[in-house]
């Protein structure tokens, strides 16, 4: 026998349940954006328009400070209302590049994580990660498929029962 319509696994309904619920939610949320640092340039403006978008709506964005996505994440977010955007940043400013301290500069909520500075910066990226996605309704990232420390942090996202958009540049 065919199907006209392929229907979600049963483990997938209350995921979908939960994305339409919050489609029509029209009250503000706390939104994580994160990404990759190697980012095509088109996406780069595709992302600051997201940002600036959902920052107009009246959103609350939390981000990282790394190069690339977040650095994106930044820039729109500034453009329309500095005041909606927190970057928590994995170790202390100072370990931060220049071109990074240099945009850090205009963030009004910023959160240092010096204890992290002896780490490696992919664990201290994971560390800053969770921190992120436990301060969010929503996680949007964006990845590549071989981006492990992002999509570990989606995996957690999901078992925290955040609502996840994953969106891959390859």
């Amino acid at each position: 026998m065919t199907r006209s319509l392929d229907l979600p696994a049963l483990d997938r309904v209350d995921t979908l349940a939960q994305e339409l619920a919050l489609l029509q939610d029209t009250g503000k949320r706390r939104i994580a954006i994160l990404g990759t640092r190697h980012v095509p340039v088109v996406s780069v403006h595709l992302v600051e328009l997201v940002t600036r978008s959902l920052v107009q709506e009246g959103h609350s964005l939390v981000t990282s400070g790394g190069q690339g996505v977040n650095a994106a994440v930044i820039r729109g977010a500034i453009a329309v209302d500095a005041s909606k955007l927190t970057v928590i940043l994995p170790q202390s400013l100072e370990r931060q590049s220049v071109e990074s301290r240099e945009q850090l500069d205009r963030v009004l909520h910023l959160v240092e994580k010096p204890e992290h500075d002896d780490l490696p910066l992919v664990e201290a990226s994971a560390f800053c990660n969770r921190e992120i996605v436990s301060r969010c309704d929503q996680l949007i990232c964006f990845a590549f498929h071989d981006s492990e420390t992002l999509i570990e942090s989606c995996r957690g996202a999901e078992e925290m029962g955040k609502v996840v958009t994953l969106l891959y540049f390859d």
